[in-house]
């Protein structure tokens, strides 16, 4: 290893690139087989899991004194396609963990040690979010959005001697098993996708891609693209979309002081080995045009090698 590597931390490897397909393909072979092996699992114990979904909606039907917490199958094949969403999505949460594994392990060696001190946070930080987004999204959401769904039934007439003069016509709720299941893994994944916005803010900051004053400048927008997602994701439920809102803007504001604060740890870092230079001490006036410190260094460093010249 060259002095450069050794200084930069650069790990030792010069695999060809069909060296790099083959690991590649090692590592799909193993998140796949981890996938399969969860959704096995999960495949055996389908009932439970379906038991745990469906509690929202039960606790929704006890409030309002219904009884009978039943769903129906409209085809014959539903049940088995329930059971393999199911399986699906509980194979893709037990297998996770693995697949970020196998993802770290196969881009770890060409980044540098920095590189993987700042990158490891967000893959643990990514899991966590969902999971806590999906959380949200059941224990909050689901009841409420449910709840709302529920309200709209109607108690029928009993009609006496076939008289149905004023008599009102019933609505109860027979709900499709897999209808149901659709409607609130979306719950969940939406808001799981959602709670990822810090992280991918905060990640793309840190790279340079956006900043706190970009952030802010286009909140406004945001507003607009937030409403936008609210309106797609959720049922046409005004609750639902109101908590989805006010949850994404509170995450896009806490992005915001996010980003702030990796530009106040990099303007530290610059400080500390004399790269940052203050807008008035800028003689070249690039400092307002939101160009990096370090490449105004290397800009000043030509400058003065050609007045030399």
């Amino acid at each position: 290893m060259s002095k450069v590597d050794d200084v930069d931390g650069v790990d030792d490897s010069q695999a060809p690139l069909i060296e790099h397909l083959a690991e590649l393909r090692t590592r799909l072979i193993r998140s796949v087989l981890a996938f399969i092996v969860g959704m096995v699992i999960c495949f055996t114990v389908w009932n439970p899991i379906f038991d745990f979904l469906t509690r929202p909606l039960c606790d929704a039907m006890a409030v309002r004194g219904m009884t009978d917490c039943g769903l129906i199958l409209i085809r014959l094949q539903e049940g088995f396609f329930v059971a393999v969403s199911i399986s699906l999505l509980g194979g893709l949460v037990l297998s996770f963990p693995m697949i970020s594994f196998q993802m770290w392990r196969f881009v770890a060696p060409g980044l540098y040690r920095s590189e993987k001190g700042a990158f490891l946070p967000f893959m643990l930080a990514s899991p966590f979010m969902f999971f806590l987004g999906a959380a949200f999204a059941y224990y909050v959401v689901t009841p409420l959005a449910f709840d709302f769904f529920l309200g709209f039934q109607q108690p029928g007439s009993v009609l006496d001697q076939g008289e149905a003069e004023g008599a009102t016509a019933g609505i109860a709720f027979q709900g499709s098993a897999q209808e149901y299941l659709s409607l609130t893994i979306k719950f969940i994944v939406a808001f799981g996708l959602c709670f990822q916005l810090p992280v991918l803010l905060t990640l793309m900051g840190k790279a340079g891609l956006v900043s706190a004053e970009g952030l802010r400048t286009v909140r406004k927008y945001a507003v607009v693209g937030i409403l936008v997602l609210a309106a797609l994701v959720t049922p046409p439920d005004v609750i639902t979309q109101v908590i989805l809102f006010v949850v994404v803007y509170g995450l896009y504001e806490v992005s915001i002081w996010l980003v702030k604060r990796v530009e106040r740890k990099r303007e530290a870092e610059l400080r500390a080995q004399g790269l940052w230079f203050e807008d008035d001490d800028d003689p070249y006036g690039e400092a307002d045009q939101g160009e990096d410190p370090l490449m105004r260094e290397f800009d000043r460093d030509d400058d003065d090698t050609g007045r030399d010249r």
